[in-house]
């Protein structure tokens, strides 16, 4: 069971090719072995469907009960296949009956509602199936891999991503169906938590009997502390607001990885969770369905750079910090601090009492000891000096509780969904971290956030899928590969994509795009628009680079400042 008052349920998805039976049954035991309760494996055509049936026979023989989901895209005849053998059937109303050719149309409201009975027709024999064998859909829509039609009325944006999901959702709820639950993903961790935060509230307005249950996840999120710190910030944002029912933290490492993260996800959640009793008659401090970052002065910091205002949301250190990553002038891509927390810069409030203005040209923050979650007391922070038309710049805070001793995973996860959720909201000019006990990771998880939350890049940024049995290459070898060669290009976004199912259109901001074409053969893409073709896999890593050198966004390593 899923959603209403039942534990949140943790899930991932296996690599294998669907075609290998013993290898698709060995890897979804290996997930439930570390924990996973749900699993999902690719069907991308009515043979790999086909499939399922021994695979699911095999795990049930074996004793490994987990619920299945079946991936589809493109193909509602493998979908009607899948349905046969498998618990979950997930559609992506992108390109489920719909167009994805990345072309202008203008549509008339009858062209439109013409369209929506043909998705219909499409849609509604698996509605019907999944009725008659007691099976479950999810309708995920993700960012980059809307329709043309739904892009050409809304937009690729979190509007059109729920409109689309409403759609599916409406032609569902027709055929007395309500077996089904939704999921809004993106690589961008705003994007997402306003997509969630919209669908929300479209179905509280929709009405009773509109709750469905609502699956997470910040899709590509990478690997390593990248991909950590990003699904962290999208799923642990939502989570703290009470909005989710099943997460899965995609990473471009094995998939049992995946578990243990969304876990120790999980087991922080309670005590960071949003406070809603706290914001009585004071304004809401952020826009919750787009990013807008919170307006505010400019103060100018020891160091002799700005904060605040329009300027780059900064890194402040302790003292053990600040000797560890000193700050040097005129190296604006370097991790280092930017500001030490003296008290003659920073002034403490405790925002549940009233408080006076801070003196002269300091930032603001919350006072240690407080007794909210951190993001309940910066948002209550930021409602109070909204409603006394103040704009004094903010500095944020992992903890107003430091621990001595914090695992650095814990110390990871607590900072990335405290900051990463404020950072999301517009909120914050400056941030500190004191969770991580070690100086020079302390820092480099600040910049991290930092980037996760597009708030500054300080490096390459990576949209890395997290590999399936679609995927045309081993994505954890090759991203690796790229990383090594293209890891020093700073504000460069690279999507590395197993197939064209996840690229070019989920790859929706990357500058450029390594997409699998074929086997052994790449696609090289510059934003969604496809370039060179069928490069054969051994050269294709050094074309990018190419690509990139063609484009004006090459720097040789040793000639960087």
């Amino acid at each position: 069971m899923m959603g209403d008052q039942h534990p949140l349920v943790c899930q991932s998805m296996i690599t294998s090719d669907t075609l290998d039976t013993e290898a698709c049954v060995e890897q979804t035991i290996d997930l439930v072995a570390v924990g996973c309760q749900l699993v999902r494996i690719t069907a991308q055509t009515v043979r790999h469907a086909a499939n399922l049936e021994h695979i699911v026979r095999e795990l049930r023989a074996r004793g490994c009960q987990v619920p299945l989901v079946a991936d589809i895209h493109f193909k509602p005849e493998a979908a009607m296949e899948a349905v046969k053998w498998v618990e979950i059937v997930r559609v992506n109303p992108g390109n489920y009956a719909d167009s994805k050719k990345f072309k202008s149309r203008e549509y008339s409201d009858e062209e439109y509602a013409q369209e929506l009975l043909r998705i219909e027709e499409k849609f509604v024999p698996l509605v019907e199936e999944c009725k008659r064998l007691n099976r479950s859909l999810r309708i995920g829509t993700n960012h980059g891999s809307l329709s043309d039609r739904i892009m050409n009325r809304y937009g690729d944006t979190p509007l059109g991503m729920v409109e689309s999901a409403l759609e599916f959702a409406d032609i569902a709820r027709k055929r007395g169906f309500h077996n089904f639950k939704f999921s809004m993903k993106s690589s961008n961790p705003k994007v997402m938590i306003a997509c969630y935060r919209l669908l929300v509230s479209r179905l509280d307005c929709l009405g009773k009997g509109w709750n469905y249950p609502l699956h997470l996840g910040v899709t590509e999120a990478g690997d390593g502390e990248d991909g950590r710190v990003k699904s962290a910030i999208g799923i642990g944002a939502l989570l703290c607001d009470g909005i989710g029912d099943t997460i899965r933290v995609s990473l471009t490492e094995d998939a049992p990885n995946e578990i243990p993260v969304c876990r120790d996800l999980l087991a922080q959640i309670p005590s960071l969770v949003q406070h809603e009793g706290s914001f009585e008659g004071l304004p809401l401090p952020f826009q919750p369905f787009e990013y807008s970052r919170r307006q505010s002065e400019s103060i100018r910091l020891p160091s002799g750079l700005d904060c605040g205002g329009e300027h780059t949301v900064r890194v402040l250190g302790t003292p053990p910090q600040c000797d560890a990553m000193p700050f040097v002038s005129g190296r604006p891509g370097s991790v280092q601090t930017e500001s030490s927390y003296l008290p003659s810069l920073v002034h403490e409030v405790d925002p549940v009492s009233s408080f006076e203005p801070p003196p002269g040209q300091k930032l603001i923050t919350i006072r240690d000891g407080v007794e909210l979650p951190v993001i309940t007391a910066f948002r209550l922070l930021a409602a109070r000096l909204l409603d006394m038309g103040l704009v004094v710049p903010i500095l944020l805070k992992d903890t107003l509780h430091p621990e001595k001793d914090l695992p650095s995973e814990t110390a990871l996860l607590r900072a990335s969904v405290n900051l990463g959720s404020l950072l999301a909201d517009g909120i914050g000019d400056g941030i500190l971290i004191r969770g991580e006990s070690n100086p020079r990771q302390a820092v480099g998880l600040a910049y991290t956030i930092l980037q996760a939350s597009g708030c500054r890049s300080f490096k390459t940024d990576y949209v890395a899928c997290p590999s399936c049995g679609r995927t045309l290459f081993n994505l954890q070898s090759v991203t690796s590969r790229i990383k090594e060669r293209t890891g020093h290009l700073i504000g460069v976004k690279i999507a590395v994509m197993g197939c064209i199912v996840n690229g070019p259109g989920e790859m929706a901001d990357a500058d450029f795009g390594y997409v699998g074409g074929a086997p052994g053969k790449i696609n090289l893409y510059v934003g969604k628009t496809p370039v060179q073709f069928n490069i054969p896999e051994v050269e294709a890593v050094e074309c990018l680079v190419d690509l990139i050198r063609a484009h004006g966004k090459w720097i040789e390593p040793a000639l960087q400042s």
